[in-house]
């Protein structure tokens, strides 16, 4: 499910999902998993949990969700112990757009009872052909209860014609397209599945003798869970009743392509966690060679005494910034990193924002100054990205404050030109600065009020992620080809995509 805050000024990833089969404390686990994973979502959070009542040899899903973090929504742990009871689960967190925030409806993991039983969904992702499906649904006299593109697949299973299970969840996957990494839990077994492109990222892994999927590895390290690999992209993973973690899960595929991998590049920029691996490849690893690349491309050089200091804006650049320092002293640039931001966690979504014309203290509650770290020195700040360089310009001038002599931005990315239809929440791009100034760095240097600007290359980017002939990226929103069609009417603001 996507999601979108046009309110924020930093790219937001659409969900954060988990699951586990057949454990003694599968909802536990869950919540634990989905606290490792409150980055990728902080509207809202569920879990499902699925118990088997073997005197009534009846199928329960019990249902907990709620708006706000996973600790507001599950605060009380009788939930856990007493309304969340069953061997498996699967848990969501959620990114809302700004139209449908307060809609609980779209809270999921999403839950249905139709001919063949039970079935919840958790999804990360965004269907781009999901107003043709949605239309199609809805002539046919489907009932659509949220706002939220994931409902079509539970509908698009209920409706099929296959007469078993796993084939009716494969018939719907194979007409819906974009980007998803799912989470199906049935009545007999818990389904993971990525799409063909592979745009999310998903994980397999193992806890004692159960099977445990996430959308990133950093959920496994919180209950010492074992990283095993990634869902393949266009792979159906099957763990069924009776499967045991000395027996492999029976491994299907949506057919109706070929596999062409495109990851989105920007799960390394700066969606996922750095202690996370995600595509086959540690975060923080990554990171730290987008920083390199930045100082092999825009060195600053020493003219005269000045000492250099580089700081990121915490905490998605704070890896990228070592990068940055170590190839800096290594090219014989004496610079040494330093905390000149402190971040303030504990901003929440409710805090009371100001008037438009004091949009500054929006940065100045989230960010404040080490001003003695500051004061006189040539200061190299290492950020992800920019979008619409709103923030970019108020902690440019909140750094200015701090009567630094020199301020140097150095991006690990390069300009962001286009919108996103695959989980991320890049506005039009009218709003979009890089295309506000045509482009022209020169025009942006100027508009942030710095001493240079410089975003890294494309080729750069490239060269930073690992790449073979399976292995390429989605690059759209820098300028690149969107890797599938996109429905030319697609309207971000009408629906909860």
């Amino acid at each position: 499910m996507t999601s979108i805050d046009f309110k924020k000024d930093k790219p937001r990833c659409a969900c954060g999902i988990f699951g586990i089969y057949e454990h003694t404390q599968a909802s536990l686990l869950t919540y634990y998993g989905l606290h490792a994973l409150q980055h990728r979502g902080q509207e809202a959070s569920g879990i499902v949990s699925h118990y088997f009542d073997k005197e009534k040899k009846k199928h329960h899903f019990n249902t907990t969700k709620g708006m706000g973090l996973v600790t507001d929504v599950f605060k009380d742990y009788t939930v856990i112990q007493e309304q969340l009871v069953g061997s498996s689960s699967i848990g969501h967190n959620r990114y809302s757009t700004s139209g449908s925030a307060n809609n609980r409806l779209n809270i999921q993991p999403f839950v249905v009872n139709y001919r063949d039983g039970n079935l919840a969904i958790a999804h990360n992702g965004n269907l781009t052909n999901f107003r043709k499906l949605r239309s199609e649904l809805q002539n046919e006299g489907t009932i659509f209860q949220t706002t939220s593109d994931s409902e079509i697949i539970l509908h698009l299973i209920a409706r099929s014609k296959k007469t078993k299970q796993i084939e009716q969840i494969q018939d719907a996957l194979e007409q819906i397209e974009g980007a998803f990494s799912l989470l199906i839990l049935t009545d007999t077994a818990l389904i993971a599945t990525r799409d063909i492109y592979g745009f999310r990222p998903l994980a397999l892994g193992k806890k004692d003798d159960s099977y445990v999927v996430a959308s990133e590895s950093c959920a496994f390290d919180i209950m010492d869970a074992q990283y095993i690999r990634d869902i393949e992209p266009g792979e159906i993973l099957v763990i069924e009743n009776n499967i045991s973690i000395k027996k492999k899960p029976q491994s299907l595929h949506i057919s109706k392509q070929t596999p062409t991998h495109h990851h989105c590049i920007f799960e390394y920029i700066y969606f996922s966690r750095p202690d996370s691996q995600i595509f086959g490849e540690s975060v923080d690893k990554v990171r730290r060679k987008l920083g390199k690349g930045l100082a092999q491309e825009a060195p600053v050089a020493q003219e005269d005494d000045t000492k250099t200091i580089v700081i990121s804006v915490p905490d998605s650049s704070n890896t990228a910034a070592l990068g940055y320092v170590s190839e800096s002293n290594k090219k014989g640039i004496r610079a040494k990193l330093e905390i000149g931001l402190i971040r303030n966690h504990y901003v929440g979504r409710t805090f009371i924002q100001p008037e438009q014309a004091q949009r500054e203290m929006k940065v100045k509650t989230k960010y404040s100054t080490v001003k003695g770290v500051l004061k006189g020195r040539r200061v190299i700040v290492v950020d992800d990205s920019i979008v619409r360089g709103t923030t970019s310009k108020q902690l440019i001038k909140l750094l200015k404050e701090a009567q630094p002599k020199e301020i140097h931005f150095r991006i690990t990315s390069p300009p962001i030109v286009n919108s996103c239809h695959y989980g991320m929440d890049f506005p039009n791009k009218k709003d979009l600065i890089a295309c506000q100034c045509d482009g022209d760095i020169e025009k942006m240097r100027q508009e942030f009020g710095v001493d240079s600007l410089h975003f890294l290359s494309m080729e750069k980017m490239l060269e930073s992620v690992p790449r073979n002939e399976k292995k390429n990226y989605c690059t759209a929103c820098f300028g690149g080809a969107y890797p599938t069609q996109i429905e030319s009417t697609l309207n971000k603001d009408e629906l909860e995509v």
